[in-house]
């Protein structure tokens, strides 16, 4: 779900606090994967000019990016 944000007339109510807080909770481990292929793997521009090959660019560093995940975890 998209997370609710405060107007300056008006305040989240206590469920929405909570609904905005269940969400970051899954939120911030998929931007995880963002804004370290954004910091290290310079994804924030596209490396060759075919859609084919940025598509296959992009899931081969996500292949990457679990197999290291996992390689922590089960260490």
């Amino acid at each position: 779900g998209i997370m609710r944000k405060a107007t300056r007339g008006a305040q989240l109510t206590p469920y929405e606090i909570e609904r905005n807080k269940a969400i970051s909770k899954i939120r911030y481990v998929v931007e995880q994967y963002f804004g370290i292929s954004h910091l290290h793997h310079r994804a924030h521009r596209a490396r060759f000019t075919r859609l084919i090959k940025n598509a296959l660019d992009a899931l081969f560093r996500q292949f990457a990016f679990n197999l290291f995940k996992g390689s922590k975890v089960l260490a």
